[in-house]
């Protein structure tokens, strides 16, 4: 690789086309000065978007893609497709050009590609999709997995904690984030076996860089009392879209409340400063940017609605992931939960 840092980006991904997808990295090479990047895709759209961006083009690669991963396209079919942009950059990544893959596209097509091509690191079973939520505390929280692997054991959940705490201390800026289990209950008697399990592992990995805080619930998820939450990707996946439908509801409720009557609108005018913080906090493109951690090489995805600033904010995403070397910080510590076992299953850590 160049000694500057190089990102693939796949232009033809995401709902807003091309044009956005680059006013988003343009931003984002604002500000990160010294990225470099390789953009796949339709050249002459590409081309055409980068008129306006004169310091993103001198900045820049373009590699034409003839092919595009379609949003219906099954895993299985956008696989075979070796020269869409989102194939061929995931490839860039996997042949060391670029350190780093940024793509708006189909989200199980990205997983089972960027899982194919780039492998998982070793000492990690599955990879698992994680990405920060907004909260009421100082920061927000990195939760995962958010729907990789439907189905998890203690091994996996433990796997999770330990790159998700890896990702907060670079995304958070945090020494020993604070880590919380997804359960039905905070008593130490609830949920499955694999999640006692996994608390019971947890616990006795006092070397590790984290501080792991027993469990958590649903309804907790925004409270800004825990760094890193964990679960199986089937919860994870339903909290998220929940989360992400109340915070709708929420905004649409009361764009209809303050427009019911003049005394709303006057009301509204009043509150005008409020509102704004309050969409500023639940609007999505403030933290766009989910990453599929445990593979060899670092992937971001960006919400496929995201509009130029979230683009920005998933470009960000994998530029301080690069700059900070998630992989390595990764791999030292799961040598830190070698030959760590849960007591009621004896289910031992080490690669089967």
């Amino acid at each position: 690789m160049s000694s500057q840092p190089r990102i693939a980006i796949d232009a033809m991904g995401g709902d807003e086309g091309v044009r956005v997808m680059m006013a988003g990295v343009a931003l984002a090479r604002r500000r990160h000065e010294g990225l470099r990047f390789t953009l796949f895709g339709d050249e002459a759209r590409i081309k055409s978007a980068l008129v306006n961006h004169p310091n993103l083009r001198a900045a820049s690669e373009i590699v034409h893609a003839p092919d595009v991963v379609d949003a219906g396209d099954k895993p299985s079919v956008a696989i075979r497709k070796k020269t869409s942009s989102m194939s061929m950059a995931i490839a860039a990544v996997k042949a060391g050009d670029c350190g780093a893959a940024v793509s708006s596209g189909n989200t199980g097509a990205l997983m089972a590609m960027a899982k194919l091509a780039l492998r998982t690191m070793k000492g990690v079973d599955r990879p698992a999709l994680a990405a920060m939520l907004p909260t009421l505390g100082d920061n927000d929280v990195v939760m995962l997995d958010l729907g990789a692997n439907t189905e998890c054991d203690a091994r996996n959940l433990v796997q999770f904690a330990v790159m998700g705490a890896a990702y907060a201390r670079i995304a958070l800026d945090l020494e020993r984030p604070r880590v919380r289990l997804m359960n039905i209950g905070t008593e130490e008697m609830k949920g499955t076996e694999e999640i006692r399990d996994a608390a019971a592992i947890l616990r006795a990995a006092t070397s590790l860089p984290l501080s792991f805080d027993g469990f958590t619930e649903g309804d907790k998820i925004g409270r800004g009392d825990v760094d890193v939450i964990v679960s199986d990707g089937f919860s994870g996946n339903v909290a998220l879209k929940t989360a992400e439908g109340t915070a709708r509801f929420v905004t649409d409720l009361l764009r209809t409340a303050f427009t019911s009557s003049i005394r709303s609108k006057l009301g509204f005018l009043i509150s005008k400063p409020a509102m704004h913080l309050l969409r500023h906090h639940l609007d999505p493109n403030n933290h766009n940017g989910a990453v599929f951690l445990g593979l060899n090489g670092v992937v971001v995805k960006s919400h496929g609605s995201a509009n130029d600033k979230g683009v920005a904010n998933a470009v960000h995403v994998a530029a301080r992931l690069l700059e900070e070397d998630i992989t390595r910080r990764i791999a030292a510590d799961m040598h830190g939960i070698e030959g760590l076992t849960a007591p009621a299953s004896r289910m031992e850590l080490p690669a089967k």
